[in-house]
């Protein structure tokens, strides 16, 4: 699982990315809500821990933006404030739990568990695309009635082009989310191309709607578009 802890003072994230860490958490952290949303549009997360009292732009202007984008990633929002107003104002804007500062790192941890548990409970094991259907549980992918016959890396690639529609992809990102290889000596640049054209193929060969797309100089995308 991989987490993304936006809070900006060291100490508080130096000690809870230690702590989960040790739960055997990745994290990734930022020091500022536009540094968080940047890391966001990088990379794929399972759960946010967002401080809401954050230089620039804050917790709560971080969640509403990430709402309207119709992100439902769960977000764990830490804050000093207490108040009645305070929690209701922030679970109104998006979070969907709430830690009020001083807290014990074993209640984090927990409550952090007990939301990615929901999550994993609500999400869909079907993810759909004009008609391309992906089933996560049978590890299979539909394009209409056609079964795609998709190697084990070209299904996790798709799948991970669907997560991140609409979205740039880069080959950063996918050597490290999709291959798990980012400190490689030689770059993974030829070996993603060559599984993207394989994968494009098969998804998108003999339709008018394309839905695998190169963005020049930069990466990929996933989203319809009618073939001209």
């Amino acid at each position: 699982m991989k987490l993304l802890l936006v809070e900006d003072d060291l100490k508080t994230s130096r000690a809870v990315r230690n702590s989960l860490a040790a739960e055997g958490y990745t994290v990734e952290t930022a020091r500022t809500g536009d540094e968080g949303l940047l890391a966001l549009d990088r990379s794929a997360f399972d759960l946010i821990v967002l401080d809401w009292m954050l230089p620039g732009r804050d917790g709560i202007s971080v969640l509403r933006t990430l709402r309207v984008r119709g992100t439902k990633l769960p977000v764990l929002l830490l804050t000093a404030r207490d108040a009645l107003e305070d929690r209701v104002l922030g679970l109104e804007s998006g979070a969907d739990d709430y830690l009020v500062k001083p807290f014990a790192l074993a209640e984090l941890v927990a409550r952090i568990r007990a939301l990615l548990r929901r999550a994993g409970d609500t999400e869909s094991t079907r993810k759909r695309i004009a008609d391309l259907v992906i089933d996560l549980e049978t590890r299979q992918a539909l394009r209409g009635a056609d079964l795609l016959p998709l190697t084990p890396k070209e299904f996790d690639l798709l799948v991970y082009l669907l997560r991140h529609q609409g979205l740039t992809v880069t080959r950063a990102m996918l050597a490290r989310d999709v291959w798990r290889e980012p400190n490689r000596v030689t770059p993974l640049d030829n070996v993603i191309d060559v599984h993207i054209a394989h994968l494009r193929r098969k998804v998108d060969d003999g339709r008018r709607t394309r839905l695998i797309h190169t963005v020049r100089g930069v990466g990929f995308e996933l989203k319809e578009k009618r073939a001209e």
